[in-house]
């Protein structure tokens, strides 16, 4: 990629939003299928119109990335492998993924397919790049907590292409260690089913509050610094949003993106005007800036996004009443927030009266009433979330279906040119030449595939894999091979209709089949299985002496066996980092646990044959895949996901090669975050469910821990793993998680 060029990246969380990315000047979308992404929520695409996309945005010199970014269980995987089959057929750009299974098994049986990291993976480190270049990927999308400092001094560290968030809506925690909406009912923000639970309003001793509801990121001044540093693709959140919102964002940032340097403060302000039209919240730098970090949350701004325009005062069985303080119009979308902030009722005003006078808008200090058909709460938030756009119904209509491709192999000599069709049931078309030696431009590949490209057909064209031989060089006339090739298609057409077109792709569906039939889980026969038990610093030892003691790398003692590394670690952090590791081994220490990809690169220095590496929590683990890559890096013991269910742990179980662990006790972080969080201590929801926030000085990250202990039974053939940083043995107020429930 062009060192000077900054790929503009666009939301498409629907066919119509690709369009209007397009329309506005992105570079690239990123959209998904139905299945298997971060945003199963909204609209998404079938496999039919991805294509069309992916043809319309090719044969615009346009990129589309496809997410396939969640976390899968095991029972998934096959049903995963055929929508990688329907995947490699589309031919996007790139995919991105999160989970390590999904990425061995694109590699794997889909090696045409371009691999991109996503933020869900939580890359945010050097060590964490290096990790990924080895893995395969050939971009990375940044934590999104990563500062412009850590960023510049990242780049400097790695060829891979690398992608961040530019503008949007922010996650409060960490990217893919966030549980939050899951422990609340197993909605899983890692399956792309996340409630939004840090937009809710929380109680504490100290008052109430929107205390994990971030404002939005708007990085359009930061684009100057963010292309002095290299970054290759700026990327903008929304995949739940309408064709307006992408339409102004897309047009606001390509028009800072193509300004003259000199005239980008001049620039500015227009593009911000374009911006102030997609109703989010107030703007900020996000954690691009540690002042910024500090500022992010506003504990007393409703977490909902979108322009307040009043509050619900009359409710009839038709409708609401309410005072306007911001223009209103036929078409635009609004979303009732009640006040606890849970999910609000969204609508499109169809119908609206002002004095009992039907009216196509409303101005501020009007009365107006809003015809609809659901229930919305007295006194909720009005905001307005979008306004109207055009129709692009009939755009969508009008793209042609995918042509069936036709590979050939087209072989040529000076007196002959032979064309064998390889997946269609048509004789070798052969035509005599009589070609004269080439004094300076002699015919090539290139040459000769761009003629038979121009296939004359709605049915069929040129396929991507077919090929040239030449022997000699020739000079083929132009108007000769025109008529060759018009008269073979014309002989294929006659012969051929698109049914008859095999796919000629290796079936790498069958051959996971028989590849997924042999693996021989582990299986430990002994009756005593280790348990692992994590102290807090300076506490006493296990109750059972036969136990693993595990301490922070930071808190070793002469008690412990084990060492926890840390699940973040910024760029300045990691030489620290690395001579702890190197004075534990020194010391005796053996064991280590990894609790995020980038610590894997930190023991290629060392045997990791004399080394114990366990992948424990907050590093998701959920299929018998991701064991098998963790396995291939060195890991001789992986911890089952704490979202999990007891199902998918035993399905885990039984195709794991390597030894199984679960978190059977413990308080595990439901949120991480280095946003300063405005209060700490205990704090409830309007459920009633308590949670306590514990600020961490050394590392800077605040953490939301359930007040009651996670506690499962044990399972056969499969250790223990009891966290007592934040819990004790003989807790009685106690629940499982999803473990008895389901994972969502």
């Amino acid at each position: 990629m062009n060192s000077n060029f900054m790929e503009l990246l666009s939301p498409a969380g629907s066919p119509a939003c690709a369009l209007a990315a397009f329309d506005a000047g992105a570079d690239a979308v990123y959209a998904g299928l139905s299945k298997f992404n971060a945003r199963e929520r909204g609209e998404n695409f079938t496999p039919d119109m991805m294509k069309k996309i992916v043809d319309y945005a090719h044969n615009h010199g346009r990129k589309v990335y496809l997410t396939l970014n969640t976390l899968l269980r095991e029972t998934e995987l096959p049903e995963l492998m055929e929508t990688l089959d329907i995947i490699d057929e589309i031919s996007p750009d790139g995919i991105l993924v999160q989970d390590l299974g999904v990425l061995r098994l694109a590699r794997s049986y889909y090696p045409d397919l371009v691999l991109h990291g996503s933020t869900q993976m939580g890359f945010h480190n050097s060590a964490g790049l290096q990790l990924a270049e080895s893995l395969g990927l050939s971009r990375v999308v940044l934590e999104r907590q990563t500062t412009m400092e850590e960023l510049a001094a990242i780049r400097k560290q790695t060829k891979l292409e690398l992608e961040v968030f530019v503008h949007g809506s922010l996650c409060c925690s960490l990217s893919g260690v966030c549980l939050f909406s899951s422990y609340l009912g197993g909605w899983s923000g890692n399956r792309g089913k996340c409630k939004q639970p840090c937009r809710r309003r929380y109680y504490s001793k100290n008052g109430n509050g929107f205390f994990f509801s971030p404002q939005d990121l708007s990085a359009l001044d930061l684009i100057p610094q963010l292309r002095k540093i290299g970054v290759q693709s700026l990327k903008i959140e929304g995949r739940l949003r309408q064709p307006d919102y992408v339409l102004n964002t897309v047009s606001a940032y390509r028009m800072m993106l193509d300004c003259p340097p000199d005239k980008f403060d001049e620039v500015l302000p227009d593009a911000r005007n374009l911006l102030s039209k997609g109703c989010g919240r107030r703007w900020s730098h996000g954690f691009y800036s540690v002042e910024s970090t500090k500022d992010l949350i506003k504990s007393d701004a409703v977490g909902a996004a979108g322009l307040r325009i009043g509050t619900v005062e009359a409710i009839r069985d038709n409708g609401f009443g309410f005072s306007v303080q911001k223009r209103v119009h036929i078409g635009d979308r609004l979303r009732i927030q009640p006040q606890s902030g849970d999910d609000g009722v969204a609508l499109t005003v169809t119908k609206m009266f002002v004095n009992n006078l039907s009216t196509k808008y409303a101005r501020p200090g009007q009365k107006a009433f809003i015809c609809c058909d659901k229930e919305v709460p007295f006194n909720g938030g009005i905001f307005k979330i979008g306004e109207s756009f055009p129709d692009y119904t009939r755009r969508l209509e009008s793209l042609p279906a995918r042509k069936k491709g036709v590979e050939l192999k087209i072989t040529l000599s000076g007196t002959k040119i032979e064309v064998n069709c390889l997946n269609a049931p048509l004789p070798p078309f052969s035509a005599p030449l009589t070609l004269d030696q080439a004094e300076k431009h002699p015919v090539d590949e290139a040459k000769i595939l761009a003629a038979f490209s121009e296939s004359d057909s709605a049915d069929f064209a040129l396929a991507k894999e077919s090929k040239v031989e030449i022997t000699g060089n020739w000079f083929f006339p132009a108007a000769e091979l025109k008529k060759i090739r018009r008269d073979f298609w014309q002989k294929f057409h006659e012969s051929v209709n698109p049914g008859q077109i095999i796919d000629s792709r290796i079936n790498s569906l069958d051959k996971f089949r028989t590849d997924y039939l042999k693996i021989t889980p582990h299986f430990s026969d002994s009756e005593y299985l280790r348990e692992t038990v994590a102290m807090k610093p300076n506490g006493a030892e296990p109750a059972d002496k036969r136990a693993v003691r595990a301490d922070n790398i930071f808190d070793l003692n002469k008690l412990s066996q084990e060492a926890i590394l840390p699940e973040f670690c910024p760029e300045s952090k990691l030489p620290a980092l690395k001579k702890a590791i190197r004075n534990a081994i020194d010391s005796g220490i053996r064991r280590f646990r990894i609790t995020s990809l980038y610590a894997l690169m930190l023991f290629e220095e060392f045997d990791k044959d004399q080394l114990f590496l366990t992948a424990s929590a907050p590093l998701p683990v959920c299929n018998s895949m991701a064991v098998m890559e963790l396995a291939d890096l060195g890991c001789r013991r992986v911890m089952a996901h704490v979202e999990m269910s007891r199902q998918d742990i035993v399905d885990l179980q039984g195709k794991s090669i390597l030894e199984l662990e679960v978190f059977r006790l413990g308080r595990p972080s439901l949120l991480t975050t280095r946003a300063k969080i405005p209060f700490a201590g205990e704090f409830s929801d309007a459920r009633g469910n308590k949670f306590e926030l514990r600020f961490e000085k050394s590392s800077g990250l605040s953490r939301i821990f359930p007040v009651k202990v996670m506690s499962i039974p044990r399972l056969p053939g499969i250790y223990d793993f009891y966290d007592l940083r934040n819990a004790h043995w003989k807790n009685s107020d106690t629940e499982t998680f999803n473990f008895d429930s389901q994972w969502l």
